[in-house]
């Protein structure tokens, strides 16, 4: 018997949505877009999700159909009761890149009163609850439309009953603030910093010399046993709770050196586990800070 499935998509305006959907469209799931929240589960009852006519089907709610937490709140609680599976996507993005895109497609805002800049922040407010209580959290303000595409395809198109809990491991500078996206932080500036060595400021994590630098260091080896453990102990945690995709931050002054050598190791450790994905990203790697 095949587990249904909904995805909600929701969040800001001009963080994806739209393109979003045409990636689920393209993977096999049925899409219904700017569709009210309060249709939510008439919509997926029509469809036929709990008979099993539809087992993956995308539903679109955002500013347009007027959303609203109370409203998605509830519809989740009814599919929930009908056991129908749900994960709630929130697509993210900074005020600057929203400002961007919608003064390059000359697009109007859906906010209706404001310039511009109130519009995005009227917005951001109106889904701060929503995007508290999202499942993934994607945040596409440095993502072209392909890297988006393929950040879908990888979170989605492998979805079934038995989907392991997946844990995603970025590294990033602090210098060019913290991820936007992030359920646990680690800040690893207490270690020796390889910007201040001649030989290997001009080299990045990924590089042996660098990695052997840092990795080699006492307080790094404490401090990974320490920090896998806490995660071996957290992770299936999580998802005995229910959370099917976890964001791991790990940072240094400037993203190139330490957080990447030990998000590294992190993965290597982790990755040995048979009951959940690892997924590396270095946000700041070629970034030209110490």
């Amino acid at each position: 018997m095949v587990d249904p499935r909904v995805i909600i998509v929701t969040g800001l305006s001009g963080a994806g949505r739209s393109q979003t959907a045409k990636v689920l469209e393209d993977i096999g799931y049925f899409v219904v877009d700017n569709l009210p929240s309060t249709l939510i589960v008439d919509v997926v009852d029509r469809i036929g999700v709990a008979e099993g006519s539809r087992s993956r089907v995308a539903l679109v709610v955002d500013t347009r159909g007027g959303v609203t937490n109370e409203d998605l709140d509830r519809s989740l609680s009814a599919l929930a009761r009908s056991g129908i599976r749900t994960t709630v996507l929130f697509l993210d993005a900074d005020d600057a890149a929203l400002m961007r895109r919608f003064e390059e497609t000359k697009r109007s805002h859906p906010v209706i009163e404001g310039a511009l800049t109130e519009k995005i922040r009227t917005e951001r407010r109106d889904f701060e609850n929503i995007r508290g209580s999202a499942d993934v959290i994607l945040d596409t303000s440095d993502l072209t439309v392909h890297d988006l595409r393929r950040r879908v395809e990888d979170i989605f198109s492998g979805e079934g009953p038995r989907r392991r809990m997946r844990v995603d491991l970025v590294s990033f500078g602090f210098k060019k603030g913290i991820p936007r996206v992030a359920d646990l932080l680690f800040d690893v500036r207490f270690l020796p910093n390889p910007h201040w060595e001649s030989k290997l400021r001009s080299l990045n994590g990924l590089d042996a010399d660098v990695s052997r630098y840092v990795i080699g260091q006492k307080d790094a080896q404490d401090f990974l046993e320490r920090v896998t453990g806490l995660l071996n102990f957290l992770i299936p945690r999580y998802e005995a709770e229910g959370k099917s995709y976890l964001t791991i931050g790990v940072g240094c002054t400037g993203g190139r050196h330490r957080s990447v050598a030990i998000t590294e190791k992190i993965a290597e450790q982790l990755g040995v586990s048979e009951n959940f994905d690892v997924e590396v990203h270095h946000r700041d790697i070629f970034s030209k800070s110490s």
